[in-house]
């Protein structure tokens, strides 16, 4: 198992690399997100510590879940706001660990992530979704309504994206802030309304977003 860490403490990252090392997974360790960005494609499994120097653990989280489907398992400080778990989580983080780190746990969870992950590896990612007369490719970001693309704005599409990916199903308010924006608990929600509503208006009528009062959103029946 290669494994890319991403871990500016130095007692941390080198007590982890070593046992990582004599154990038989190879280590290739960084101290800064955006190092991460830049080796993280040889790497079968991350762990990414969220408080870096130059990137917020969670934005860097969130730009790699675009880029890969890499295994990552967050390490966090044990006074770490529990926000921060959850929105790492939310963020396509697969587990997290509490630092100090106990070795042989770490381990456990490693495998247990890459376990996973490979039996998942057969199941095809979703690149096209058809709901109605709208089809969305999530991979050129080519949205048409009735066969007329439709052009959208980032974020729109961002937003429109999320849902896409889980279509039929009810997302929470919280975990598209998340996505979208990176954080829930910064993003202004009177922006990702005023984002929404331009969202509905270029998707036609009847919408095929619905809101579900006190949750969130689902987009198609």
């Amino acid at each position: 198992m290669r494994v890319l860490l991403v871990e500016d403490d130095h007692g941390v990252g080198g007590a982890i690399k070593d046992v990582l090392d004599s154990r038989g997974h190879p280590v290739e360790w960084v101290t800064r997100g955006a190092d991460a960005l830049l080796r993280h494609r040889g790497a079968d499994l991350l762990l990414l510590d969220l408080g870096l120097p130059d990137i917020s653990g969670l934005e860097v989280l969130r730009r790699l879940r675009r880029l890969a489907a890499t295994p990552i398992l967050v390490l966090t400080a044990s006074g770490t706001d529990e926000r921060d778990i959850v929105r790492g989580l939310r963020l396509g983080a697969d587990d997290y660990l509490l630092k100090p780190v106990r070795m042989d746990e770490l381990l456990a969870r490693m495998e247990a992530v890459l376990r996973r992950a490979q039996r998942d590896e057969g199941i095809p990612a979703i690149s096209r979704v058809r709901v109605g007369g709208i089809d969305i490719d999530l991979d050129t970001h080519l949205v048409t309504v009735a066969g007329e693309e439709v052009v959208l704005t980032r974020i729109e599409f961002e937003i429109l994206a999320v849902l896409a990916r889980k279509a039929g199903t009810a997302v929470s308010r919280e975990q598209l802030l998340d996505e979208v924006w990176g954080d829930a608990y910064v993003a202004v929600s009177r922006t990702f309304d005023v984002h929404l509503s331009k969202l509905r208006k270029k998707l036609g009528r009847p919408s095929p977003l619905h809101n579900i009062r006190g949750f969130g959103y689902r987009l198609g029946d």
